[in-house]
């Protein structure tokens, strides 16, 4: 263990962290998947979920009190379980920062506020179907694939289709 995966903090995310949130956003969607995003409805979209809780909350990383990894909250309702299903989402490390505790850090913390959330059923996460790295990762965490397939159909013409 280095001293970097000692000093991980995880910390509610405020409005002052929303530039650092949109610039990894905007890094992940051109490392994952080859996309150049538009920054004005990345950092609109960003900013409705301060604006808006019920759309869910993000989490921030930090190592020396410097921002290095970011992951979003959002809630999936499932009158199966009569609970919410919290969604990791926009899940970023800072490429310096990579293999030093920050995602496990970040998962942790959602986890337990999971746990001491009366209603929230479980966490889910997607991933590229390619990233085998992120896979293990969650596999070491205690995450199983589940038996869903994914489909979408993008109706916003604003929005790339993918």
């Amino acid at each position: 263990m280095s001293d970097l995966d000692k000093d991980v903090r995880v910390r509610p995310a405020t409005f002052r962290d929303i530039t650092t949130i949109v610039d990894f956003n905007e890094a992940m969607a051109l490392e994952t998947e080859s996309k150049t995003l538009s920054r004005s409805i990345l950092e609109a979209g960003v900013r409705a979920v301060f604006e808006e809780p019920k759309r869910g909350f993000y989490r921030v990383a930090e190592i020396l009190e410097r921002v290095v990894g970011c992951v979003m909250i959002t809630y999936e309702w499932s009158d199966w379980r009569n609970g919410d299903w919290w969604w990791l989402q926009s899940v970023y490390v800072h490429a310096d920062f990579r293999r030093h505790g920050v995602f496990r850090a970040m998962y942790d913390d959602v986890e337990s506020s999971a746990r001491a959330t009366s209603g929230v059923v479980g966490v889910r996460l997607y991933v590229e179907k390619s990233n085998h790295r992120a896979q293990s990762t969650y596999t070491s965490l205690g995450m199983h694939e589940a038996e869903y397939a994914m489909f979408a159909k993008t109706i916003d013409p604003r929005i790339a289709a993918n």
